[in-house]
Parts: C-alpha cells; structure tokens; sequence
C-alpha cells in the first residue's frame, strides 16, 4: 500500500482504512498545565531557519532518549517551505507506548520540554512544550513535541499533508489564506490556539480528501 511505501515496519507508516478515518475526540480535561500564560496568537512569514532549529531540537532529543525513539520527524507549517505559520516548531515524536511516560518524560524534562497536553482517546498523545519549568515561558526556539506510539495515523496523516502542501502551491496558497483569516478572527475574539485550529478543521479536511482522492484510497 502506498500508506506503507517505506516498509511495514516503519512507525511513521499505518493502514490505509487507519488513515482515511479521522478520530475526532473532545476532552476538556486534556490540560496538564493550565496555568501557561496566554498571549495572542502569532503568525509570520516562512523562516528558513525553522528547518535549522528543527535540526537542533530533533538532535537534542535524540541525544537525550537514543533507542527510546522508534522515529521523529517535523511536522505542521514551519515544516514547509514558503509556507507562513505561527513560529513554533512541531515536531512529532514516536515511542513504544506513549502511556510509559516514565521512559521519556523526565529525560524531556531535562532538555527544557514540560508536559502540557495528555489525550488518552486520542493517540495516546502527549504533547510537550519548550517551556521554563517553573514560569511556563517559552524557551527558544519555541517548539510543541507530539508523542504518539508508531504505526499512528494521525503521524501518518501529518506527513501526508507536510508533502502535498509542499508539492502543491495551490493547497499550500489555500490554506495559508485560511490560516490568516483564522489567526485574525481568533484573535479578534479573545480565543486560544484550540478553537483557532477548530476556525480552519473545514479546508484541512477538504484538503486531505483531496489527497486521499488522489492515492485511490476513497
């Protein structure tokens, strides 16, 4: 299957029928740390440099829990190129089994990322931000860590849409429209990140339809 083209046993990778079907989960209890301060949100121009502190950040943590990692990757807008975004890097990360979080996270700790975001119904995932630990204030570069378990399709899906928005300039023109439209009603409406991501679900999945069109897969 095309889902599988770098080989069953890559933990990025999952079934077809696993990627074509979206998980939809609404947890109000997913904060593990309320208290971050909120700010608006910030949105700019492509930075070239965002690949760099990706590089930084992927080799910190490799560094820090060696055969822990099963993969990483980057993930969201700051991985595509021209592609104008919020300047955080996002970075997915895949473990055994995100649930043991005694295996990674006080080695996370260590290098400067805080647990934020725990979703059991949704992956297993585990988000972690770049954060001083004791003011919540972001430490640069600024960076949200995703932890799943391998053969996730949402890792799948993320990277799917990393490349076609990399390959297609109309996609990638679209939804940088509808990202700045979003940014500046959220933020004319005092919202956080999660209902800004929540203004912009409708062309996201318009744009996965496409490529799963495109693949064969619906």
């Amino acid at each position: 299957m095309a889902a599988n083209s770098h080989g069953p046993a890559d933990p990025l990778s999952a079934e077809v029928n696993e990627i074509v079907t979206f998980n939809d989960v609404d947890d109000p209890d997913l904060w593990i740390r309320p208290d971050l301060p909120a700010s608006p949100i910030e949105f700019v121009d492509h930075d070239p440099a965002w690949a760099e502190h990706y590089s930084q950040l992927s080799k910190q943590i490799l560094a820090r829990l060696g055969e822990t990692v099963l993969g990483i990757i980057h993930i969201g807008s700051t991985s595509v190129p021209g592609l104008a975004a919020k300047p955080i890097i996002d970075i997915a990360l895949v473990v055994a089994d995100p649930r043991a979080e005694s295996d990674f996270r006080p080695l996370l700790n260590q290098i400067g990322f805080e647990l934020v975001i725990r979703e059991p119904a949704w992956y297993q995932h585990r988000m972690f931000k770049h954060l001083d630990s004791h003011s919540g204030i972001p430490i640069a570069p600024m960076c949200n860590l995703h932890v799943f378990g391998p053969r996730c399709p949402e890792v799948a899906r993320m990277r799917l849409f990393r490349d076609w928005l990399t390959s297609s300039p109309e996609d990638r023109n679209r939804y940088q429209a509808v990202k700045l439209r979003s940014v500046a009603e959220a933020n004319s409406a005092g919202e956080t990140v999660m209902e800004y991501n929540a203004r912009k679900q409708c062309v996201i999945r318009d744009i996965y339809r496409r490529i799963f069109s495109v693949e064969g897969w619906i």
